[in-house]
């Protein structure tokens, strides 16, 4: 064969396997640009988002009525220890946590503006709540369940749900189902989906 028709094909053949493999190797980015003195840009991060998994019923069942009625039944007397005195501050602080929670589900719906102003009063007399505890002042603690307990009932009034929370009465509500039963009722719903 002739030598410049030999260099001719190997040089096409070179440039053929070139377009067949180029695509195939991954590529290195470029290092970023740095002025002289400056340190290189952090990698950019991705921000998780926040969505609400739990529905709001069961948050109110699981966070916020059992929460309040564990207060409830601590703040009949005095707690005599600074450990009850610190979990009836962690129970009111998980309250106040209840209202951010509920802030990630707004209804879908008109309403919002009302939602939101609703989750964020139940967090400040929440907060306030915990605070008389971490105080170990139970008059204030007992003012302040009674405090969040109105402002359930505002949220409640607003929203036509026809719960409505009382401190300290004598007989809490009963429960719709026995906790077995609505724990399979849970296990069903998820099943479905």
């Amino acid at each position: 064969m002739n030598p410049i028709r030999l260099r001719r094909v190997l040089f096409l053949s070179g440039a053929a396997a070139l377009l067949v493999v180029a695509p195939v190797v991954p590529q290195q980015p470029a290092p970023p640009r740095t002025v002289p003195g400056q340190q290189p840009a952090p990698p950019a991060r991705t921000t998780p988002r926040l969505e609400p998994v739990a529905e709001t019923r069961l948050l109110m069942e699981g966070l916020a009525q059992s929460n309040f009625r564990g207060l409830e039944r601590m703040l009949t007397r005095k707690p005599e220890d600074a450990e009850s005195w610190a979990f009836a501050r962690g129970q009111a602080l998980l309250l106040a946590e209840t209202a951010n929670l509920l802030m990630l589900r707004p209804p879908r719906n008109s309403g919002q503006d009302a939602w939101m102003d609703r989750a964020m009063d139940l967090r400040a007399a929440a907060g306030r709540l915990a605070r008389a505890a971490a105080d170990n002042d139970y008059e204030r603690s007992r003012a302040g369940l009674g405090e969040v307990a109105n402002t359930c009932n505002r949220c409640h009034q607003a929203f036509r749900v026809t719960t409505r929370i009382v401190p300290f009465q004598v007989e809490p509500p009963q429960r719709k189902a026995a906790l077995p039963e609505r724990l399979q009722s849970l296990d069903n719903e998820l099943a479905r989906h």
